[in-house]
């Protein structure tokens, strides 16, 4: 390697500072990211120097929040552009940043012999990364199999929509739709996709119509292995194209955001040095199989791990507030305003570093609905949607303030909404649980009873529902199954009582307070202690 004012040249390849390009032998353009090439344009103006990972990511990504991943990606394809030459020149110096060497002795102990680098006691340096970004992945072209070539411009308005919706899932490297549509009509290998893109996963599907109805398969592949993660199909009735394609696209994000969650958890299990995001991504994974105890404080003991190696991992932070708002909402506590209380300074800490963050903003409004400030926290539910059209459990939220607010006839709409953008959420079981309140609320008991049977159906590792389900139950006058309910949600949370339940109502308003004096009869033929 050599170097001049203006230009460095690493193997065949040359870094044009002066023009702010990369250039092959034949002075061709190689092209780069733009933010590869800004940590490319760091590292050659510091040749020789370490260059540490925060200097890099504040240069670089200084108008917005992202993980350590963009880095790994950005220096991925830096090794890639630089071809032969990536390995021996960019040096990863572990936990502390990366290296472009020139001739000579570079700083930090580092020797250099020609193309041969040994190391100083104090320098272990790994070898390029092989692993790929966590939540890497490129949405292929979706196929157009009905033989319609009209319907081609829908077809590809789902792959376009789906690679914007998918980018907003929290940590997820998504490749442009520019290099995914060069793919468009060809024949692929997802092992050889991952390794020429240093992605994750592949995301391939076709769309048929037949007569009135859609039909969409998908399946997302293992780049790595090369086996299917999960694969699903969905019919629709033919309707107002774009108002579908919303709905499609909206109900394969929220789908794979879960699908992906517990895929990079397996993968974090196996790993036998987990870093902050893979420990994130277990808590998270915890966080989707319900609401008790003992998977409240694993994941919270993930989080707590994961902010140990990384804390400025926003993603761990607010799920970690996730868990307090989860065992307030759930009435874990004598005082649940003690959790909201945490749950609130974590999240308000959290928006100072990351304003647009959709699921603080949501996870806010959920403290705020029950905490007696329900028009605000309605609001930020609203400012959430507004930064990601997709989270649905945002209208969930919604539909438990019209709750607390004394308007249960409304509540019913907003779950329906849930239901639109995600049918099989993780989170469909307060949704129910949710609707199951408002019926009750207004005496309409026998309706309540299958909202909360729906609710255990779907997940039966939430206590409160079956408490709420045996007060129905109760109300409706079939006492064996209402204490046989009450039971198995007892053996959840043992230390729940009607006191506790009374004294903690999650609002002020008269309408919702007076509605819920009938409850505690119910909790009491149920069999749950009076505490």
């Amino acid at each position: 390697m050599k170097s001049s004012q203006h230009s460095i040249v690493v193997g065949d390849r040359t870094v044009d500072l002066a023009r702010e390009t990369l250039r092959d032998e034949r002075g061709h353009i190689v092209p780069l990211r733009p933010r590869a090439w800004a940590v490319l344009r760091l590292l050659a103006t510091r040749a020789g120097q370490l260059v540490g990972k925060d200097e890099i990511m504040d240069e670089v990504w200084s108008d917005c929040e992202v993980t350590e991943d963009s880095l790994v990606q950005a220096i991925g394809d830096i090794r890639r552009a630089l071809g032969d030459a990536g390995r021996p020149a960019l040096k990863t110096l572990p936990r502390r940043g990366y290296m472009l060497v020139t001739n000579g002795a570079p700083t930090d102990g580092t020797v250099v012999s020609g193309d041969a680098t040994s190391r100083s006691s104090n320098i272990e340096e790994l070898p390029a990364p092989s692993s790929m970004p966590h939540l890497s992945i490129i949405v292929l072209p979706f196929a157009n199999i009905g033989g319609d070539s009209a319907q081609d411009y829908f077809v590809d308005g789902v792959t376009e929509s789906l690679t914007t919706d998918l980018s907003r899932i929290a940590g997820s490297f998504v490749i442009g739709r520019n290099t995914a549509f060069t793919f468009k009509g060809k024949a692929v290998d997802a092992r050889q996709i991952g390794r020429d893109l240093n992605v994750r996963y592949v995301l391939e599907g076709s769309v048929q119509r037949g007569g009135n109805r859609f039909r969409l398969n998908a399946q997302l592949t293992d780049t790595e292995t090369g086996s299917h993660v999960w694969a699903d199909r969905f019919d629709k009735p033919a309707a107002e194209l774009l108002d579908m394609q919303d709905e499609i696209v909206s109900r394969l994000a929220n789908t794979l955001n879960a699908e992906l969650i517990a895929a990079e958890a397996r993968r974090a299990e196996r790993s036998p040095r987990p870093d902050a995001v893979d420990l994130y991504f277990q808590g998270r994974a915890l966080q989707n199989r319900g609401v008790t105890r003992v998977l409240l404080a694993q994941a919270s003991d993930f989080f707590a791990r994961s902010l140990a190696l990384d804390p400025g991992n926003i993603e761990a932070a607010v799920a970690a507030a996730q868990v307090d708002v989860s065992l307030g909402s759930a009435f874990m506590a004598d005082d649940v305003n003690v959790h909201f209380d945490v749950a609130e300074a974590a999240l308000n800490s959290a928006l100072l570093h990351a304003p647009n963050h959709p699921r603080a903003h949501m996870l806010l409004g959920a403290v705020r609905i029950q905490t007696g400030r329900v028009a605000n926290g309605i609001a930020q539910c609203r400012r959430s949607l507004a930064l990601d059209r997709n989270l649905a459990d945002a209208h969930g939220f919604i539909g438990l303030g019209k709750y607390t607010s004394g308007h249960s006839e409304e509540v019913e709409g907003h779950i329906q909404e849930a239901f639109r953008l995600s049918p099989r959420d993780t989170r469909a079981f307060l949704w129910f649980m949710f609707v199951g309140l408002a019926k009750m609320s207004i005496n309409a008991d026998r309706e309540a009873v299958d909202w909360f049977r729906r609710s255990l159906e779907v997940n039966r590792n939430h206590a409160l529902s079956h408490f709420h389900f045996a007060t129905a139950l109760a109300l409706v006058g079939d006492l064996k199954e209402a204490r046989s309910i009450a039971e198995a949600g007892l053996a959840l949370d043992p230390a729940f009582t009607i006191r506790r339940y009374r004294i903690n109502a999650k609002g002020d308003h008269p309408i919702y307070l007076a509605r819920r004096q009938r409850y505690f009869e119910g909790l009491r033929l149920a069999g749950v202690p009076e505490g």
